[in-house]
């Protein structure tokens, strides 16, 4: 597995942890030394980022890309980036945050899966505890992990709806619209969203760009995360309110609390861009269908 850094520079200590975790676990990473560099506010040149990413790609000994942290910095790479090379080799991305632009990139442009997944720094780093290791694993496996009907998952709206999945931070896909790697995903799509410390009018603004930008009329249904540190600070309006005043008119199923990226809980894999039901009903669950890794 090739360890990356498309985003923010990284903690030496967290990231040797988290190397020794991926080998606890029976995965041996590949570090090039390039990862080390360091730039102003990023972990290198965005052209040495995009490089150092395709070139892990095109080597047959490899078969998954992990990023080390998020942060920032993902979207600027993007320019640098062959689609053909993540076409031909078909290997799966890892992480959540700021790696969101990435996953955008390859779900909405190179029609490619990734998972939406435990990083090195953060995770990884603070072992079982901080992530979910059978969910990781089988992400990485030409298996579909299945069902998942996490503790806390709510039910904001009820129904049920089958499509591809896309998404990840809200943050993230607002800042790509306007760009030529914009988040836009196909007709009928289930919408996961996540974030962590926005409060509930900064939510509720960049929902209403992504609805404005007419993108919430193309899913079926949508999924949150946990959205932690969300909450208006001392107490009063929750982002949950937010939501499900929001999406009170939605045609779809709409979960709360699935937790995935950024959570108080292990985190969970989520694949993105494979075909997924959401059950708001009794147990509210969702079923993975498809395998992320090809």
């Amino acid at each position: 597995m090739a360890v990356v850094a498309p985003a923010s520079p990284f903690n030496p200590d967290a990231f040797e942890a988290g190397l020794a975790e991926l080998k606890r676990i029976g995965l041996e990473p590949m570090v090039d030394a390039r990862v080390f560099a360091t730039h102003p506010i990023v972990a290198g040149p965005a052209d040495v980022r995009a490089t150092v990413i395709g070139e892990a790609l095109a080597r047959p000994d490899i078969q998954a890309v992990i990023a080390i942290r998020g942060g920032y910095g993902s979207a600027e790479i993007l320019p640098y980036l062959d689609a053909a090379v993540f076409r031909r080799s078909r290997k799966a991305v890892v992480g959540y945050s700021d790696i969101t632009a990435l996953h955008a990139f390859l779900n909405c442009h190179v029609r490619l899966t990734s998972v939406h997944g435990a990083m090195v720094d953060g995770r990884l780093s603070k072992g079982a505890e901080a992530y979910d290791v059978g969910s990781f694993l089988n992400s990485l496996s030409r298996t579909p992990i299945g069902e998942q009907s996490p503790e806390g998952l709510e039910i904001i709206r009820g129904g049920e709806a089958i499509g591809p999945v896309f998404g990840g931070t809200l943050t993230q896909l607002a800042a790509s619209l306007g760009t030529p790697h914009e988040f836009h995903a196909p007709p009928r799509h289930v919408l996961f969203l996540e974030d962590v410390a926005e409060r509930p009018y900064r939510i509720r603004r960049l929902l209403t760009q992504l609805k404005q930008s007419g993108r919430l009329a193309d899913a079926s249904a949508v999924v949150f995360g946990q959205m932690v540190r969300c909450d208006e600070p001392g107490g009063g309006t929750t982002t949950r309110d937010v939501i499900a005043e929001f999406f009170a008119d939605f045609p779809g199923p709409v979960l709360f609390g699935f937790p995935s990226g950024h959570t108080t809980t292990p985190s969970l894999s989520f694949p993105l861009g494979v075909e997924t039901r959401v059950v708001a009903a009794g147990s509210p669950r969702v079923v993975f269908t498809e395998a992320a890794a090809e």
